[in-house]
């Protein structure tokens, strides 16, 4: 059904208005040639054509599932369980758009209970929403809620952070007016290695500030010691904001319990295999005393009249439900098919399984860094206890050295000089519990062939 709110006499209106003689006027500031291009488009294909077609361009890809990757940067090769695909496929929550009438099924809604509870108990904190975009978006929200709650605007965040975190930060925080203070947690000495600065976080804090925000691990893999920092931020009546990784929680301590009064992450890692930009997972959780000021919304648990166990939509602060100006967020949807996949695998793993999951990462890891540091020309540089990510610097560019890697059928590790010129010879490695002895060491070997 075609609906077309404009009638030729609205439209004739509007451009009047706006002092335009035709539609076509909007767009003077495009080419012509770029407006109507010509397409050189190929004759149409049947199906198992366009299929084989496809596929042939696939296979000029490469793959985790084919070739060994040491990839991570944010965006991690976790096992996901086949049981979990089982599941979110299922007619009863396969959709494309998220649920949340409060009419929806007590199914979805207590499968966000179950996600909540589960957030909750990873990051020893009191109440948790039903999950957010990503990351990134998680821990923006989590700062304009902490600068709201201290109507403070001082925001102190270490350069640790992942770098496209503190893009989207800068972003909210100029159209919020506030201050973001980026501090040198690192430095660099002249053999590449790392030196930690963690000491200028805690300078950095004043009675100005609304919070600081960590991420633990950081984007280089290691973990701050963040008790004596939650101590001085509460000290000057600011909050402390963690960004933690969910699989590092199976072995780290849970945040709620060193101080932290919210709780972010990246929830992918347990729910999604790796992807071009995405679907990703926002995790958010918080105290009690602050619920009301948590974005996005809450499923709880209640019984009926008769007594009978129930879920029910409890607490949204979306724009559509509430006054826009008394809205706490403009996040009006999560990732809820995301956070199901994260609630199957979660409870599949269970406590013991969340561990194992952690230690692997831990102890492959460890191999890999001590065989690499081994190699000439190559060396670990971790100024602090890592977990599956660790830099190393190389004897040449790390492009180079992907290349070669690459030639050898192995992807490897994040090229590091992306982010600042003096870190162009550092590879951020990132190994889990899916790299087998024999990638690890395929890996060795081809950096043991690697010539300047």
């Amino acid at each position: 059904m075609d609906y077309v709110p404009h009638s030729n006499e609205d439209r004739e209106a509007m451009l009047r208005a706006i002092g335009v003689a035709g539609s076509e006027d909007l767009f003077h500031d495009i080419p012509t040639d770029v407006r109507h291009p010509h397409l050189d488009l190929p004759p149409g294909m049947s199906e198992p054509e366009v299929i084989r077609h496809l596929n042939a361009l696939g296979q000029q890809n490469s793959n985790v599932l084919e070739t060994p990757s040491f990839l991570g940067a944010g965006c991690y090769n976790h096992f996901i369980p086949s049981i979990v695909n089982a599941l979110i496929l299922r007619g009863e929550f396969l959709t494309s758009y998220t649920p949340y009438q409060p009419e929806l099924s007590q199914g979805t809604l207590q499968v966000m209970y179950e996600f909540q509870s589960m957030v909750c108990l990873l990051t020893g904190m009191d109440v948790a929403n039903a999950s957010m975009y990503d990351e990134a978006t998680a821990t923006a929200e989590a700062v304009l809620t902490a600068c709201s709650i201290t109507k403070r605007s001082k925001v102190v965040v270490p350069d640790t952070f992942h770098p496209t975190t503190l893009e989207v930060l800068e972003t909210y925080a100029e159209g919020r007016e506030l201050s973001l203070v980026r501090v040198p947690a690192f430095t660099i000495d002249d053999d590449g290695s790392f030196r930690d600065n963690w000491d200028a976080v805690s300078a950095a804090i004043d009675d100005d500030t609304a919070c600081v925000a960590v991420q633990v691990p950081n984007f280089f893999g290691w973990v701050h010691e963040c008790q004596d920092i939650a101590d001085t931020v509460h000290a000057h009546g600011a909050m402390f904001v963690v960004s933690a990784d969910p699989v590092a929680l199976g072995i780290l301590t849970p945040p709620g319990e060193y101080g932290a009064d919210i709780v972010t992450g990246e929830g992918h890692s347990l729910a999604l295999p790796p992807g071009f930009g995405g679907p990703r997972l926002g995790l958010y959780a918080t105290r009690k005393k602050y619920l009301r000021q948590m974005p996005g919304r809450v499923s709880g648990m209640t019984k009926d009249i008769d007594g009978k166990r129930g879920f029910v939509m409890t607490l949204q602060a979306r724009e559509q439900h509430i006054r826009r100006e008394k809205a706490t967020s403009n996040i009006c949807t999560n990732e809820a098919l995301a956070a199901l996949a994260f609630t199957i695998n979660v409870s599949w793993l269970g406590p013991a399984g969340m561990r194992k999951k952690a230690e692997l990462c831990l102890a492959k890891s460890h191999y890999a860094a001590a065989q690499i540091d081994a190699l000439p020309g190559f060396s670990v540089t971790a100024p602090g206890p890592y977990i599956k990510e660790f830099v190393v610097h190389c004897p040449a560019t790390v492009s180079d050295v992907n290349e070669h890697l690459l030639a050898h059928g192995v992807l490897g590790g994040y090229d590091l000089g992306n982010l600042r010129a003096e870190l162009d010879r550092h590879m951020l490695v990132c190994v889990t519990e899916l790299n087998t002895r024999q990638d690890i060491d395929r890996l060795i070997g081809a950096l043991g062939e690697f010539n300047t």
